[in-house]
């Protein structure tokens, strides 16, 4: 399934929806419609994420509606006609890892470093602004703090249920779906808060898009191998290709992540685990040779098959 979060066409509040042949549905009219068919009561999930928080039992509702397409109730309207909010405008929590080698190697090595051999020994991650979370076409604002703005190609996964110390080997059954994510970074501030030893922190702080959908992980079985994916991830600015990348080339695998996250503290229904960068999937990998640092005006679109187009412009 595809799940979105939309604007109400005054744009004054955001709903949670769902895709269905090209037409969106609102989650609340949905479990209200289910409710009433089976005669019960219940608090309808307003929201992705209340839907998220709901019973493996209430969520079953909703995946057979889906399966059977016996859709008798009205749309929210048509998907190209609906204004999309990020999934998850407020997520529990976001973590973002570093779990892609090529990105570490070539990001290092263009400041004369190796990798740390501590680096291979366990998947690490630091949090990031559950507070600044902006959708597909919502402008980002350029902070006049840098000079150096970047974007960063990356995929997220999304927890469904709660769950704390998750074994490698179980994780999969905590995660809801999948979606694009861009972790937009002020290199020039970054690059001084981390010889401090500490961060990032405003060199990421102001923004991250995530969106357009969040897919169920059992949409992408086809194109799963083990703990990975194949699916193929680009990254383009003003229309230029510059970032091509693949989800299958994670050196430590969102189970791994899952894991390690989750040790000795509770991973909740909408905390968003990022992966980090895809190999040549920043400018500060590629280098400024290639292409200059972002600047108003700039619009990037990142893509990964199955999970659509994200696309934002710097304002």
């Amino acid at each position: 399934m595809k799940f979105i979060s939309y604007y109400t066409p005054d744009h004054k509040k955001i709903r949670g929806g769902w895709i269905h042949n090209g037409n969106v549905y609102d989650l609340e009219e949905t479990y209200l419609h289910l409710a009433k068919t089976r005669g019960e009561d219940i608090s309808p999930p307003v929201s992705l994420l209340d839907y998220l928080n709901l019973s493996q039992a209430r969520k079953d509702w909703l995946i057979h509606l889906h399966k059977t397409a016996e859709i008798n109730f009205p749309v929210a309207g048509k998907k190209q006609e609906i204004k999309f909010a990020a999934p998850l405008p407020r997520p529990a929590s976001f973590r973002d890892f570093y779990a892609f080698e090529e990105h570490v190697k070539t990001a290092r090595k263009r400041r004369g470093l190796d990798i740390v051999p501590e680096w291979y020994d366990f998947p690490v991650f630091y949090f990031s602004n559950a507070s600044a979370i902006k959708g597909p076409d919502e402008p980002i604002e350029k902070p006049e703090y840098t000079e150096w703005m970047d974007y960063e190609l990356e995929v997220a996964c999304v927890i469904g249920k709660e769950g704390r110390n998750i074994r490698r080997k179980e994780a999969f059954e905590y995660i809801e779906g999948f979606m694009i994510l861009n972790d937009w970074s002020a290199r020039d501030i970054q690059r001084q808060e981390v010889k401090v030893g500490l961060g990032p922190a405003k060199g990421k702080d102001f923004a991250t898009s995530m969106g357009p959908y969040l897919v169920t992980k059992d949409e992408l079985e086809e194109r799963r191998s083990g703990e990975h994916y194949d699916l193929e991830m680009k990254a383009s600015v003003n229309g230029v290709l510059l970032s091509q990348g693949n989800m299958k080339s994670l050196y430590f695998s969102f189970a791994q992540m899952i894991e390690r996250a989750s040790e000795a503290c509770t991973l909740y229904p909408g905390d968003v685990i990022g992966s980090g960068t895809v190999g040549t999937g920043c400018i500060l990998e590629l280098g400024t040779e290639i292409h200059r640092w972002l600047q108003k005006g700039d619009v990037v679109e990142l893509s990964i098959e199955e999970l659509g187009v994200l696309r934002n412009e710097i304002i």
